[in-house]
């Protein structure tokens, strides 16, 4: 992962809440025609701290940072490539115009449920 300054952002959606948001657009009520719905969580994280939620959620080390230059020589291309595009997009026509409401609206509340207590193991 990249060091806390040259990290981006990044955007997250359950897949419930996005089949949920699919079907919903497909059923409104007065359709407009050619709307384009982004439908992405309430979340505004950067990529090592999605990381490290998800780290912390399952008791695993969490990823090492890197600076941008030493990304270069570590990390291949292509996946550095996704690691420097940062986008921040809003969902507001989503909640706005569907009156949308996400079941998970943040990374936090979708881990909740994975969390390994949450589980019966061994029943």
């Amino acid at each position: 992962m990249l060091n806390a300054k040259d990290d981006v952002f990044t955007n997250h959606i359950h897949a419930d809440d996005l089949a949920r948001a699919v079907f919903q657009a497909m059923n409104q009520q007065r359709p407009k025609r050619f709307r384009i719905f982004n439908v992405v969580d309430d979340s505004q994280l950067r990529m090592g701290d999605y990381f490290d939620l998800v780290a912390d959620t399952f008791g695993l080390s969490r990823p090492p940072r890197v600076s941008r230059t030493e990304a270069e020589r570590l990390i291949a291309p292509m996946m550095l490539s996704f690691m420097s595009e940062s986008r921040r997009i809003g969902n507001a026509r989503l909640k706005r115009e569907l009156k949308f409401q996400l079941k998970y609206p943040t990374l936090q509340s979708a881990l909740a449920d994975l969390r390994p207590e949450s589980s019966l193991v061994g029943d």
